[in-house]
């Protein structure tokens, strides 16, 4: 796909990783990464997590450099809390707590064998219809295949080094978050972004512990992270722990595979490990003393790693909706968007802006607007006046660098397919009858023409719009309204009525809804409106509404009118029997 050689945000970032990557490792893969743990539902803010490096990514994919883009599954998190507004669990669920994701039984009903398969399916599946091309790694396969175990027993040989470090950080701090609290107990809340953020450093090892220790068994009875390492001996890697739940056990973390890092040395530990180049964070994780500040200060001294490239990416709202957390129920996925939005559009969404900039996600009215805006940048396109940066955030929506995402034939405007599902309930041979008649020069051979864009407005429609604000079309004309007509009111309406079979097309109808009050004062049906004519033109379409949909708003009138079609609308509109 041709790409704008104007640089945009993506094409700056891309510059500076390529010129990283081979003074770091010349002639080997670019590696970015992303983090997500799926402790919850994963929401459209972290989603920022992933299409941050997706997109440059991409953009050195479309250079011809090998580039691979990781997604840490941070499974083996330790479940923190019941999150609100998920079907299918309830309070029983707290019996768990402590344990990692992946030991957690998955919510009742779920296809998948626990907690972290099932919230990662949700998110690799919209993954793959956004056409992010990624490798995915479970950090529970990792541990417990003991993929970590030399950097482990190095952390932990090092582990005043990295005592050193943090308190730095510790004393700086002005009032403690999440992330810098004992992880013990059940109630503590997940920060934004990854739930990995509210790890302890491993400062807090409880009563009858050795000090500081970066690293966190699961106990081998309650199998919980509820545990204090009270001996460790460097050179035979004898280990001993306590659990809160009465056991204890002596271990060789030489063989021990049951436990991780703690988050602020387990990031900087990976960095080195995968030889990360890119990474963004949240700005949970980028403020002073947090983790990827911290992690900055130890992955060189003591993992011999060099901290990534890693731009602060800034929240992402819903229209209305105040910023997300995932530590909250009933916040929009990714797989929310996708049921009323194309790819495209979600993709450009993140595209357009740069990662410091926050923007919000329409599922609200907003969402025509979206959609027109889009359209307009695809006629833009087609006719090759759009500026530079916008073709580049246009290229990268559309598809990427293994080609262009699927997309409707003809992509009608999003706001007349809502209006036309609103008004037919999904009946999809009126649907197909009301789009036709939009330009009867171009009718429609088939509804797949307007898919999967028809798809989406009908689901916007059924799944966001209140049932109070649909549309439905009155059975019967109004005889008590028609009655109490005056006499301009009627003549407005014989006007429309002796139009509409000149006019029975989008435009045409466009025109006529327009130009019934300009003719009324005695004008020309294309004259300049004026502020006199804009108030006689809502007070007609007042009439208009009341009489087709009991109301005093609706749908855009022309749309609203075919899809009534002509022989009811004159019957609605005291025009026959």
């Amino acid at each position: 796909m041709a790409q704008s050689t104007e640089a945009d945000w993506v094409s700056r970032f891309a510059d500076d990783v390529i010129a990283e990557s081979e003074r770091r490792a010349p002639g080997k893969p670019v590696v970015v990464a992303s983090g997500l743990s799926p402790s919850g539902p994963i929401h459209l803010g972290n989603l920022r997590e992933v299409m941050t490096p997706h997109l440059v990514a991409d953009e050195i994919r479309r250079r011809g450099y090998e580039v691979r883009h990781l997604i840490s599954w941070d499974d083996y998190d330790r479940y923190r809390k019941v999150p609100n507004g998920v079907a299918g669990i309830d309070g029983s669920w707290a019996e768990h707590i402590g344990k990692p994701l992946t030991s957690v039984p998955a919510p009742a009903g779920s296809a998948h064998p626990n907690w972290a398969e099932h919230f990662k399916a949700q998110m690799t599946e919209a993954l793959t219809e956004l056409g992010v091309e990624y490798d995915g790694i479970s950090q529970t396969a990792q541990y417990t295949a003991g993929a970590y175990r030399e950097q482990i027993l190095h952390a932990m040989r090092h582990r005043a080094d990295i005592d050193a470090i943090l308190a730095q950080y510790r004393t700086k701090k002005a009032p403690a978050k999440a992330s810098q609290k004992p992880v013990d107990a059940a109630e503590l809340e997940a920060e934004e972004g990854s739930g990995a953020a509210a790890e302890d450093d491993g400062s807090a090892t409880g009563a009858g512990g050795i000090g500081y220790v970066p690293y966190k068994p699961y106990c081998g009875d309650c199998g919980k992270d509820l545990t204090t390492v009270t001996a460790y001996d460097d050179d035979t890697t004898e280990l001993t722990y306590t659990c809160a739940c009465g056991f204890g056990e002596t271990v060789r973390l030489s063989e021990f595979n049951r436990g991780k890092l703690v988050w602020k040395v387990d990031w900087p530990m990976r960095w080195a490990y995968e030889g990360v180049i890119f990474e963004p964070s949240g700005v949970d994780h980028s403020s002073p003393g947090s983790s990827f500040q911290v992690g900055g200060q130890i992955v060189g001294p003591i993992f011999g790693g060099k901290q990534p490239i890693g731009p602060m990416y800034a929240f992402v709202g819903i229209s209305g909706m105040a910023k997300m957390s995932s530590s909250r129920g009933g916040v929009p996925t990714p797989g929310d968007a996708l049921r009323i939005m194309e790819p495209q559009i979600l993709r450009w969404l993140y595209a357009r802006r740069r990662p410091n900039q926050s923007f919000k996600i329409a599922f609200d009215q907003e969402i025509q607007r979206l959609y027109d805006e889009w359209d307009a940048l695809q006629r833009k396109v087609d006719d090759g006046s759009v500026l530079p940066a916008d073709a580049a955030a246009y290229g990268r929506a559309a598809g990427t660098a293994s080609g262009e995402l699927p997309r409707t034939p003809r992509p009608l405007p999003y706001r007349t397919l809502a209006s036309v599902a609103d008004i037919t309930a999904g009946a999809e041979d009126q649907t197909l009858r009301i789009l036709s008649e939009l330009d009867p020069s171009r009718p429609l051979a088939s509804l797949d023409e307007v898919r999967p864009r028809l798809d989406r407005a009908e689901n916007w429609i059924t799944t966001q719009v209140p049932a109070e604000q649909r549309t439905v079309v009155r059975s019967a004309p109004d005889t008590a309204r028609l009655a109490a007509l005056g006499e301009a009111e009627q003549g407005a309406l014989k006007l429309l009525l002796d139009g509409l079979d000149a006019h029975w097309s989008l435009d045409g109808l466009t025109t006529l809804v327009y130009a019934v009050p300009k003719v009324q004062a005695g004008l020309e049906p294309d004259a300049k409106p004026t502020p006199e004519l804009k108030a006689a033109q809502r007070a007609f379409f007042a009439v208009l509404y009341e009489l087709l949909v009991g109301r005093d708003t609706g749908p855009r009138l022309p749309t609203l009118l075919l899809a009534v079609g002509q022989q009811r609308a004159r019957t609605l509109l005291g025009g026959a029997a």
